[in-house]
């Protein structure tokens, strides 16, 4: 509600009268009815079809063998799915099923891209809201008491800024005081009005800042006596002590009393108090218990319970700027430097943010503001800011406030008694007493409106300074009378019988006149004061001017004050008070000469000077221009339309206005302190133009200061126009006239000329005759002439400024335009041909490439209006003629110039009234009339059978004429795909132009019938050739889902396509890795998707038969680029499942960073409470200081921006996913109809085998993707029908065909969803069945489903046996039921099919349990590897797939091994194939590699057929694939260090390449066998072979492996701990800590001893074991370590039971170990088959030692570079002095005597012959030391040889003592016999 005083207008000055209308009439809002073309929304009652499909759901795994099938409930069977029906009636039933529930808005479920979010508020210029500015509010209640009541006291309340030192709000006045007090005051408080009793005040802060304080002075009736005196009841008493002080607090009320009574109007300061409001801004309450403390305010502090003090006001310490000093000392020190007296009191501030107008709230002028309050309650006010800095804000409001501040009064020199001083202020409408004026504002509890107001007193101060503020309503009139009258008295506090009871002393009398040369005063004014009474006429003139009156002290200049006016009306700037003045002065009623701002005008140079105020006013300060922006634009357009006749002249301001207009509308938007919209355009400007904007009301009966003015008709009845033609040479030749340039001569009238002036003017007296509207129409008429008229003869910078910002005046142009009359007009008559010039010549003044960018996008809104204004073939000639100029440019900007047009095509593209302008309509009978008269809207049918069906999908010259814009945009789109563009910026612009049509086509309701869409679709035709022809430029890499780490399969994906037959990998998403290899990609994933997406709609809503036809008639390579399409929309719009906790966690990590970030004091802390609080219409540098405006306020962005995730619930997330399933569903639903149109016109094609196989991978595909149960549903029928229909060309050669079908179809068949699996098997019986009945076998599928069943178990992670073995028996049931096949042999064979699919699946799934378990893992891989031993291409693939995995483990010479067999295999099949002698003869040619590869040669001619069935067809059986692994193997030799096992492989791989004469890979070959034989001879000893452990495993926990040994091959130097670790580790994490036990000792375990309930794992160290015939073989370390079956492992014991003991009772078990095949194998662990044990006497035990201990001394001392160190340590323990049970003990206890017992005479001998052994060698190994030992070691060396020869000497006699009984003849000599 605006509210303003009751005046009359015409009787106000013109600008005043101007400020008045603009503020009061309501705001201007232009409707246009435009058709929301696009929008974006996601419908939430959306038929959601299944998504159960992409549910992860894991159940239990069955894992037992010898599963019955038969056991199991099949699923429900699919109806019909064995009823052949003919195939037409198949195709009707599978299409009417794929209709059902179909979304009809396929853009409905598609999010819109990031970058259309912008461009859709671009194109529909949502009008801007009106321009405000964002200011903090808050509310202030306010109550204080002291310590004692004992008068009435009032508060003045107001914000200072301590950094800009300055007061920044008006004074808001509060009493509350109670009724006692209050009735003190009666007799001089006529009337209390209601709007004065507020306590609560609304405080506004543009520019928050730490520095803003809120300063509390406290005032009371004046009385006798200093400050200081009067504050001492209060200093000095408690409220505790009100008892005892009874009697004193009564006589104080007395007494105040009576001064209230006699003083009661004036007021003396008391007190004041300050707050920091910005360090309590969060806090809601502030509560204050005032104690005594030293500082000069409030004290808030964080504790609320800490009190505050109020600090005494001194009389010479009164002033703002003393203030000021006080605060920045409190800052900076906390206490003032100056000893203050405090009072103690309460203080109550209740800050509260104030976002919505509270109830019964007044405005600054009291006027009450909406929602008014329905009963009486206390109001609250709003308080006037003072801005510390410029807001820039145009006067929305009419507001004429005036500040007084009285400053400073000086009496020091006046010789009187005048000392209490008060000064009387009253404005005044004249001289007489009775002129005083109500419009000051009263204070609290009073009148709302005064005569007059006192000023404070100070007592006994001649000098005192002032601190009030009054406030002033300014009249609307001001005249030369109204002035401010100053009276000085003098007050008596105690009451003098002289003065008859009056209080007041006159002084005297000082004024000030308002206006000065009739404008506001405003500043600092010092005056002087008279003594006498105020002469005649006195107002009249400035108190500077001496009248012959006595002054005080000699007209000196002794009160200082100062004025500031608050006005919508008056401008402090002089600029623009000489151009509003100056303007009003053209409209009468002024005298000459004028004075505008001291200068005198006379009539004969107001042209002049209004020319140069206009040229001026680009020259105004930014403050006041935008503050009366209005205002300036108003008169300016004034100006440009209404001839001016000045002293009889035509003044020349058309021009020089424009010019000025163009120079404002430049500097608004370069400047930097002002916002500017999304779109880069002046937020002012766009609000005067939606808001404020009107035409300028014509002249009427108006006289300018020369005379009349005439029509606007008769003044451009004498300009000479140019006609189209010579338009384009309008500012050379200058062949016309206008009131922007008179001087320009005019055409000569002609006689036709002279017809229509007279026609024109019998025109004007018509429109005089009719109402006022018309004639305003006609005037509205000329002003968009006019304006047109001056942006084309504009020149210059004026020119360029127009140009550059030609948005604002095209902007006015459609604002004319739209409020013309029309109605009943033709579009052709509704402009004149002159202003159709001028457009056309704006148009084409783009000729260069800098204006035109700046042109483009207005420009392109301009003509988008115009089309619904104008003649819509005049706008399209316009369009062409542009684009033609815009396309002629130099190849540097041939991408900024497309990215130009395809931005100004969007914006037109996006009319209501596309579709018509484009002629989307068919046939003649329906269509309307064409809008462009250049195309005859006589075209001919779309569908009509002469016309080339492929052209139709063709962007031809024909299509661009009959369907120009869409013409237009398609060919940019064409060539931006064809070009390069940095990003891609160019062809995301096109596509996202096309995307942003079709969708609002898509959500048109005039376009819901299918018949119209099929018509609008084949509006789009070409769009689907063009992207068809642009597949290579599609990026769809980057839609692929990462990988999860933890998902990962155990057998890779090549693996596992190798396992399905298909070893080249061909099927699924590789198909599209097949793709990329074609070309580069040109476009990013993104745009990519929503490129496609417009293909899908098109297809959507195409006619089906005419796409079917198209179809028919395309060539084969581009019937396969569809194909390939189709593919990569497949992809491109999977289900995506979305991770609801990744998004949890991104916004927990947003809002950790945004606490860390606004916790931060420096750059970032600032930064980020910039940030925010900026909103759309915030001031730049402002920042707010409440929390809830410190978040990243995304939802205040007025588009969503890119890349932004915002906070989403997690019910918005579930609508999400819905709808993206949504979106998947109908995609590639979309596909699949297109698919079935391709399949039902292969008949009619020519290339009948290969759309048949692609349309298949396309099928198999959408298979491999994430789909939802009703696609799937339709796929499978889909591909029934296929099989149905052609089942002879997929099973007749196509083998990969055949295995991707069973491997997908048998993928499905262990989905968990119901309904998928039962199409599955529905699906995969009837191949079965079709491959059976057709060729009376099914043995080729029976091997795909054979592979892909492997394929499937060991590569899916999810896989879940339980649902595959529903499916096996599904199928089952299917054949049982068959009752056409039950004659035959087909369902025994399927029953044997799967049977062995179910043993299969068993072993399979095992594998799964044992990914952590290496071993177990490679012992299942080599079971099922073994169980496909008849079918030799799995058996390769999983030997391959074991290499795989040992070479991931690092274990070369398994992987190495693995190759070796596969090769075997390979040469099995070859020897049966080929019979070459350089080839391998089957397995035996690698015995000499490893004897465990003749378990190869168990495959035998009558299980092997070569060439059948598709058997070892895979490229590995050839004689490339066999070198290929050979050569595989030698290097993975290499790797692990057999470097003799590399010459075995070669010498199978070198007869064939010698065969082959392939003498570069023989010299290839030759030289690594030259690298390996010289590994052979550096690393010899060195290398580090394999470490072999026996693991026993114990317990009914451990299945299978219960009382099994395995020998453990680890890598060389693996120590027992290390492999003990491991299986523990593993077991416990299977079994749990408490049930697994590791044995500590090799003992023999009892079972009988064991817990039933535990695990137990027994691990020994084993060493290869040879026997002595073996060792005369073996004689290299590789021979030892290579081809090894025996392991042993002694175990020692005594008979006591205890392992050690003494050396006559230490006994060793030795315990030899057999394993099932030869280390290395396939396989790192081998079963042990075969167990020997044989115990160890104690002697010998002692010779097994000592001849250890001799071989090693041996072994050190004849090294040809002997160690000494290790000689050393053998030596020291051999004969050190220090060795416990050494040789010599040994020697002591076994050689000391000679047994008894005849059966140990032997080893008795043995043990001796090993000591003299032993003895050579210590002597041979102490002499070898003395060679090798250093200087210092002399001593050491001397040291062993005594040590050496005590120990001979010790063990000579035991040495030498032989046992007689074995030197005796053995056999006794013939003669004794005789």
């Amino acid at each position: 509600i605006i509210s303003c005083y009751v005046f009359i207008l015409w009787e106000l000055d013109p600008h005043v009268r101007d400020c008045v209308k603009s503020y009061t009439q309501p705001w201007l809002i232009l409707m246009t009815h435009l058709y929301l073309l696009v929008c974006f929304f996601f419908k939430s009652q959306i038929r959601s079809p299944s998504l159960a499909g992409l549910t992860e759901d894991s159940g239990r795994t069955l894992t037992s063998c010898d599963f019955n099938l038969r056991s199991l409930a099949p699923d429900p069977r699919v109806k019909y799915a064995l009823a052949f029906s003919n195939q037409e009636e198949l195709d009707r039933l599978n299409q009417e099923a794929r209709q059902e529930n179909r979304p009809s808005e396929l853009f409905s479920l598609y999010p819109p891209p990031d970058e259309l979010c912008p461009i859709i508020t671009t194109i529909h210029r949502n009008r801007t809201k009106f321009c405000s500015w964002q200011w903090l509010n808050y509310r202030f209640p306010f109550s204080f008491r002291f310590e004692i009541d004992i008068e009435p006291i009032f508060a003045t309340l107001a914000l200072y800024d301590l950094k800009e030192k300055k007061k920044i709000s008006e004074n808001f006045y509060c009493d509350l005081n109670p009724e006692q007090f209050k009735n003190f005051l009666k007799n001089h408080t006529p009337n209390v009005d209601p709007s004065t009793l507020a306590r609560s005040g609304i405080f506004s802060v543009t520019y928050p800042s730490p520095d803003i304080y809120l300063v509390i002075k406290i005032e009371k009736v004046l009385q006798q006596g200093e400050i200081s005196d009067c504050a001492d009841p209060y200093i000095t008493m408690r409220e505790s002590d009100s008892a005892k002080n009874k009697d004193k607090l009564e006589k104080l009320r007395t007494q105040a009393e009576a001064f209230c009574q006699r003083l009661g109007r004036y007021r003396m300061p008391f007190a004041w108090a300050t707050v920091n409001v910005m360090e309590v801004i969060s806090t809601a309450t502030i509560d204050r218990d005032v104690t005594d403390s030293d500082s000069t305010g409030v004290r808030c502090d964080s504790k609320h319970e800490q009190g505050c003090s109020l600090s005494l006001a001194f009389g010479d310490r009164l002033s703002d700027e003393d203030l000021l000093k006080f605060l920045a000392e409190i800052k900076k020190t906390s206490t003032p430097q100056r000893r203050i007296k405090t009072i103690p009191g309460c203080i109550k501030l209740d800050m509260s943010p104030v976002h919505d107008t509270p109830t019964g709230c007044l405005s600054t002028e009291l006027i009450p503001l909406i929602p008014v309050a329905e009963k009486n309650i206390r109001p609250v006010k709003e308080v006037l800011e003072f801005p510390s800095s410029e807001v820039y804000v145009p006067h929305n409001i009419y507001r004429n406030l005036l500040f007084i501040y009285p400053l400073k009064l000086n009496f020091v020199n006046r010789l009187t008694s005048a000392r209490n001083i008060a000064i009387k202020i009253q404005f005044m409408s004249g001289e007489d007493l009775s002129c005083a004026m109500p419009v000051i504002f009263g204070k609290s509890s009073g009148p709302e409106f005064l005569k007059e107001v006192y000023t404070a007193v100070t007592y006994h101060n001649k000098s005192p300074d002032f601190y009030e503020e009054v406030k002033v309503a300014l009249p609307a009139r001001l005249t030369d009378r109204h002035h401010l009258l100053f009276t000085f008295y003098h007050i008596s506090c105690q009451q003098k019988q002289n003065l008859g009871g009056s209080c007041e002393t006159l002084i005297g009398y000082s004024w000030l006149p308002i206006l000065n040369r009739d404008h506001l005063q405003t500043g600092q004014f010092c005056l002087p004061i008279i003594l006498d009474r105020l002469p005649f006429n006195y107002s009249l003139h400035a108190p500077e001017v001496a009248p012959p009156v006595k002054w005080m002290e000699s007209h000196k200049e002794l009160f200082n004050l100062e004025i500031q006016a608050v006005s919508s009306v008056h401008s402090e700037d002089n600029h623009l008070k000489r151009f509003f003045t100056l303007c009003h002065a053209l409209e009468g009623g002024v005298t000459f000469p004028l004075w505008v701002i001291g200068e005198k005008i006379p009539e004969n140079k107001l042209e002049h000077e209004l020319k140069l105020s206009i040229i001026a006013l680009s020259s105004s300060r930014l403050e006041p221009l935008v503050l009366f922006l209005h205002q300036v634009l108003d008169k300016l357009f004034t100006l440009i339309m209404q001839p001016i006749l000045i002293a009889t002249q035509t003044a020349n301001l058309s021009q020089i206005a424009f010019e000025s207009l163009a120079s404002i509308v430049n500097s608004l938007h370069n400047s930097q302190e002002l916002i500017k919209d999304h779109l880069g355009r002046n937020s002012l400007l766009v609000t005067y133009l939606y808001w404020v904007f009107r035409v300028p009301d014509p002249p009427q009966d108006t006289h300018g200061p020369g005379g009349s003015i005439p029509s606007s008709e008769s003044r451009y009845s004498t300009m000479g126009r140019a006609t189209a033609a010579s338009v384009g040479n309008m500012l050379l030749q200058s062949r016309f006239r206008s009131s922007s340039n008179p001087d320009i001569p005019s055409q000569q009238i002609s006689a036709e000329d002279a017809e229509v002036k007279n026609i024109l003017s019998a025109k004007v007296l018509m429109n005089f005759m009719k109402p006022h509207h018309r004639s305003y129409q006609l005037h509205v008429r000329d002003f968009h002439e006019e304006l047109a008229l001056q942006m084309v003869v504009s020149s210059n910078v004026c020119r360029e400024n127009t140009y550059k910002y030609s948005w604002f005046f095209f902007e006015l142009l459609v604002s004319v335009c739209l409020n013309l009359d029309k109605h009943g007009v033709p579009r052709r008559s509704c402009f004149s041909d002159r202003f159709k010039d001028d457009i056309t010549t704006i148009v084409s003044v783009v000729s260069e490439f800098e204006l035109a960018e700046k042109l483009n996008v207005s420009l392109a809104f301009f003509l988008y209006d115009l089309l619904s204004l104008m003649d819509r073939g005049f706008v399209f000639q316009l369009v062409k003629n542009y684009c033609s100029q815009v396309a002629r440019s130099s190849d540097p900007w041939k991408t900024a110039l497309i990215s130009m047009r395809l931005e100004f095509l969007r914006i037109l593209c996006s009319h209501e009234h596309y579709l018509n302008l484009n002629l989307y309509f068919s046939s003649p009978a329906s269509a309307p009339a064409s809008p462009c008269p250049s195309i005859s809207s006589q075209v001919g049918s779309l569908h009509s059978p002469d016309q080339n069906i492929l052209a139709l999908f063709e962007l031809t010259p024909e299509f661009k004429q009959q369907h120009y814009l869409t013409g237009l945009l398609l060919t940019e789109l064409s060539t931006a795909l064809d070009m390069e563009s940095e990003g891609g910026k160019v062809q995301r612009k096109a596509i996202n132009a096309i995307y942003s049509l079709l969708c609002s086509h898509d959500l048109d309701q005039r376009c819901d019938k299918p018949e119209v869409r099929a018509k609008v679709a084949a509006l789009y035709l070409p769009l689907v050739g063009t992207i068809v022809d642009s597949t290579n430029y599609l990026d769809f890499t980057g839609i692929e889902p990462e990988n999860d780490l933890e998902s990962v399969p155990p057998i890779n994906q090549s693996v596992a396509m190798a396992i399905a037959g298909n070893p080249f990998n061909t099927l699924g998403r590789n198909v599209l890795v097949s793709m990329q290899g074609k070309s580069v990609a040109t476009l990013a994933a993104d745009t990519s998707r929503h490129l496609l997406v417009c293909f899908l709609w098109v297809m959507k809503n195409a006619d089906r038969s005419l796409i079917q036809r198209w179809t028919v008639n395309m060539h084969p390579s581009h019937l396969n680029k569809l194909l390939e399409l189709l593919t990569i929309c497949v992809s491109c719009f999977e289900y995506r499942v979305m991770s609801t906790q990744a998004l949890q966690k991104s916004q927990q990590v947003k809002q950790q960073l945004e606490e860390a970030l606004l916790r931060g004091m420096g750059a970032r802390g600032e930064m980020m409470k910039r940030v925010g609080g900026r909103t759309f219409f915030s001031f730049p540098k402002r920042y707010y200081f409440l929390r809830e405006n410190l978040r990243w306020r995304k939802d205040r962005t007025q588009w969503r921006q890119t890349n932004d995730k915002q906070d989403k619930s997690k019910s918005e997330l579930d609508q999400e996913a819905l709808i993206s399933g949504n979106l998947a569903t109908e995609t590639n639903l979309i596909v699949l109809d297109l698919l079935e149109t391709i399949i039902q016109a292969v008949p009619l094609a020519d290339c009948k085998d290969s759309v048949v196989g692609a349309a298949l991978k396309v099928l198999l595909h959408s298979l491999t993707c994430n789909q939802s149960s009703t696609f799937l549903l339709h796929t499978f029928s889909t591909l029934r029908s296929l099989v149905i229909k052609f089942g002879d060309l997929l099973f007749e050669e196509e083998a990969e065909q055949c295995a991707d079908l069973c491997q997908k179809v048998l993928q499905y068949c262990s989905s968990p969803v119901d309904e998928n699996r039962s199409q599955a098997c529905a699906t995969l019986y009837l191949i079965m069945r079709y491959s059976y009945s057709n060729a009376n076998n099914f043995s080729r599928v029976k091997m795909q489903v054979t592979m892909s069943l492997a394929s499937l178990v060991g590569k899916s992670s999810d896989f879940q046996e339980e649902y595959l073995r529903r499916s096996l028996r599904t199928i089952l049931a299917y054949a049982e039921e068959d009752t056409e096949m039950q004659n035959t042999q087909m369902p025994s064979q399927v029953d044997e099919l799967l049977r062995n699919l179910n043993s299969i699946l068993s072993d399979t799934v095992k594998m799964r349990e044992f990914q952590e378990d290496p071993e177990m893992l490679m012992d299942l891989m080599y079971r099922i590897a073994k169980g496909y031993q008849t079918s030799p291409d799995l058996r390769l693939t999983w030997l391959q797939n074991m290499a795989e995995k040992h070479t991931n483990r690092k274990c070369y010479t398994e992987s190495a091994m693995c190759l070796v067999h596969a090769a075997a295999l390979v040469a099995e099949y070859l020897s049966m194939l080929e019979d070459h002698t350089y080839l391998p003869i089957g397995s035996v040619t690698f015995q000499n590699i490893s004897p465990n590869v003749l378990e190869e040669s168990a495959v035998s001619d009558d299980i092997l057929s070569p060439d059948e069935d598709g058997v070892c067809s895979g490229r590995y059986f050839t004689e490339s694939g066999l070198v290929g692994l050979l050569e595989q193997a030698a290097e993975l030799f290499n790797n692990g260090g057999l470097y003799e096992a590399v010459n075995e492989v070669y010498k199978i791989i070198i007869p064939i390449l010698e065969a082959r004469r392939d003498f570069r890979k023989l010299a290839s070959t030759h030289d690594k066998l030259h690298r390996a034989f010289e590994n052979i001879i550096q690393r010899g000893h060195k290398r580090m072979f394999g470490t072999y452990f026996r693991v026993g495993f114990y317990g009914a926990k451990f299945g299978d492996l219960d009382e099994r040994e395995f020998i453990y091959k680890e890598p060389g130097i693996t120590h027992l701990p290390e492999i003990s670790h491991r299986l523990e580790n593993f077991y416990s994490q299977c079994f749990g800590d408490d049930t697994l036990v590791m044995i500590k000792d090799s003992a023999p375990v009892n079972r009988n001893q064991l817990n039933p309930n535990k695990a137990y794992i027994q691990i020994t160290y084993v060493e290869p074991y040879f026997d002595d015939y073996e060792m005369k073989d073996r004689l290299t370390n590789f021979e030892k370590n290579f081809n090894l079956r025996c392991f042993m492992y002694t175990t020692p014991f005594t008979k006591s039971g205890r392992p050690r003991g003494e050396l006559n009772e230490q006994y060793k078990r030795k315990t030899i170990l057999t394993t099932m095949h030869a280390f290395p194998y396939v396989k790192t662990r081998i079963n042990v088959i075969q167990k020997e044990e044989f115990d160890l006497t104690p002697i010998e035990v002692a010779i097994e030692d000592m001849q250890k201990k001799t071989r090693e001394l041996a072994v050190a001392t004849h090294r040809e570079q002997p160690d000494a160190k290790m000689l050393q340590m053998l030596l020291q323990g051999s004969v050190g002095a220090t060795v416990n049970q050494g040789p010599l003990e040994v020697a002591q206890v076994f050689l000391n005597e000679i047994p008894a017992d005849p059966k140990l005479f032997r080893h008795h001998n043995k043990l001796r012959l090993c000591f003299k052994e032993f003895i050579m060698r210590c002597g041979e190994a102490v002499e070898k030391n003395k060679h090798l030992i250093a200087s210092d070691q002399k001593e050491y060396q001397h040291e062993l040889k005594k040590n050496y020869n005590r120990l001979r000497e010790s063990l000579r006699p035991m040495l030498e003592r032989k046992i007689p009984e074995l030197y005796k003849p053995i056999i006794r000599p013939r003669l004794e016999n005789r």
